[in-house]
């Protein structure tokens, strides 16, 4: 490996199984002469390309070296990336970039900025063929920042730096007042998954690429379960204020891999197996069962990634409404669209659970039959209907006194807000025990294993 005493080399090689890297265009150096690059050109212009395995399966690698001209993309740097995608396309193979850069090469100019376009237009090409990931692990500034934005999952270091504009250039922020280019502050905006260590970092992407396919077209690889699969999962409902843990319950082996954790918080995302096959799961966090617009955009992203590389959605439903702020306003009709826009458009097998609250037109985003879903429990207890009872109540009972208005709450719910209402109109399709959910989730997407479907032809969606 060129340049093996790098902190570039080193990223690689820990990602990588032991002993299973190939360099690709060592010798490849920057053509360009001007301002005296020629003497500062060194053999590999300053990124790291190659591939290896990943728990045995083929992986792709570029890892840019800030040590060889500050990891500066030019024109054979770029190059050397776009071989790279070109020949994880070709095999089927995911994509791991390891980002640590000043920039664009300034005395290259126009080729570099081509060069940089060349780039984003590897990643455009390769979206939803294979997956992509994306590991800021140094500085990843200006149009550098557009490229784990064009990534499917994005990994952060805690000394790494990410963003379009320095920090001491954005208005009302400084290094010292409120660090744009943090980790933190990032993955609160949703632009990063995973924040941590290098080498927690690492092992993060380990895992997820232990979950996801190679391709489009393979499926993710199922491995042997020695988890019971009609384990009971007991009283579920004293998890629902915190659906990871609930999601982690139900799981093979108890392992959650989520995603975007300080983003959207009223919703959960991320990978589990069920009867060991990878599954995306997709959760209302039930402190406050609001949908909010970050956390609608979070799970629409999610499931067009699952529906892209085939793998099926399961939804924990427990929502009673929408937020109430004025952020919230500005994004949540697009967010909500787009979020139901991704139910509905998914053609992989979606399996939904209604835990506690399915209530109103929230209820509707996430994957109730209307949006498509393929198969929809309910635990028996659950609240569904078009409004809240007490809430009903007060409108059906308006100008009456408080004991007309109970009455009417208490008819209401017996009538219209309930698992029974809801399965005699077929909204519901089997109630379960709370204990079985594992068991039966299971034996959903078992059945639902073969599922084929065709949709209008057309170039795209809009929304």
């Amino acid at each position: 490996m060129s340049n093996t005493q790098s902190a570039a080399a080193g990223r690689v090689k820990a990602l990588l199984d032991a002993n299973s890297f190939v360099e690709i265009g060592a010798g490849v150096k920057a053509r360009s002469t001007d301002f005296g690059l020629s003497a500062k050109a060194e053999p590999g212009d300053g990124v790291i390309t190659g591939y290896g395995t990943v728990n045995g399966s083929l992986v792709y690698v570029y890892s840019q070296d800030a040590a060889v001209l500050g990891g500066s993309i030019g024109e054979m740097h770029a190059r050397k990336i776009g071989r790279i995608y070109e020949l994880a396309r070709k095999m089927g193979a995911p994509v791991v970039g390891f980002l640590d850069s000043t920039g664009v090469r300034i005395e290259e100019s126009v080729d570099a900025l081509d060069a940089l376009g060349s780039i984003y237009n590897a990643l455009v090409t390769g979206s939803g063929l294979i997956p992509q990931i994306a590991v800021v692990a140094g500085s990843c500034g200006g149009g550098l920042a557009f490229i784990p934005a064009l990534s499917d999952f994005v990994f952060m270091t805690d000394k790494a730096a990410l963003s379009v504009n320095s920090p001491d250039a954005v208005e009302g922020s400084s290094k010292d007042v409120l660090d744009v280019s943090a980790p933190a502050y990032q993955a609160e905006q949703g632009n990063i998954d995973v924040c941590g260590s290098e080498e927690e970092v690492l092992a993060g992407v380990r895992e997820l690429l232990s979950f996801l396919p190679s391709n489009n077209e393979d499926g993710a690889e199922e491995i042997p379960c020695n988890d019971d699969l009609n384990r009971s999962t007991g009283a579920l409902s004293s998890l629902t204020n915190d659906a990871a843990e609930l999601v982690k319950v139900v799981a093979d082996n108890g392992i959650f891999f989520e995603t975007k954790k300080t983003y959207g918080k009223n919703m959960v995302t991320g990978f589990v197996r069920l009867a060991g096959a990878t599954v995306g799961v997709v959760a209302n966090r039930g402190v406050k069962e609001v949908i909010c617009g970050t956390c609608a955009k979070k799970a629409a992203d999610f499931i067009r990634f699952c529906d892209a590389f085939d793998i099926p959605v399961l939804t924990f439903a427990n929502v009673a409404g929408f937020a109430r702020h004025e952020r919230n306003e500005n994004l949540l009709p697009k967010a909500a669209a787009r979020l139901l826009s991704a139910y509905t458009n998914a053609t992989v097998p979606k399996v939904t659970v209604v835990t506690k609250k399915a209530l109103g037109s929230a209820s509707i985003l996430m994957g109730s039959r209307a949006a498509g879903a393929d198969v929809v429990l309910s635990w028996p207890d659950a609240t569904i209907g078009a409004m809240d009872p007490k809430a009903a109540g007060k409108i059906l009972a308006a100008g009456q006194d408080a004991a007309a208005m109970r009455k009417a709450s208490e008819a209401y719910g017996a009538l219209q807000a309930n698992v029974a209402a809801a399965s005699a109109r077929g909204f519901v399709d089997t109630v379960i025990d709370e204990a079985d959910t594992r068991k039966f989730v299971i034996g959903a997407l078992e059945m639902l294993y073969s599922k084929r479907e065709e949709r209008p032809a057309k170039k795209h969606g809009t929304i």
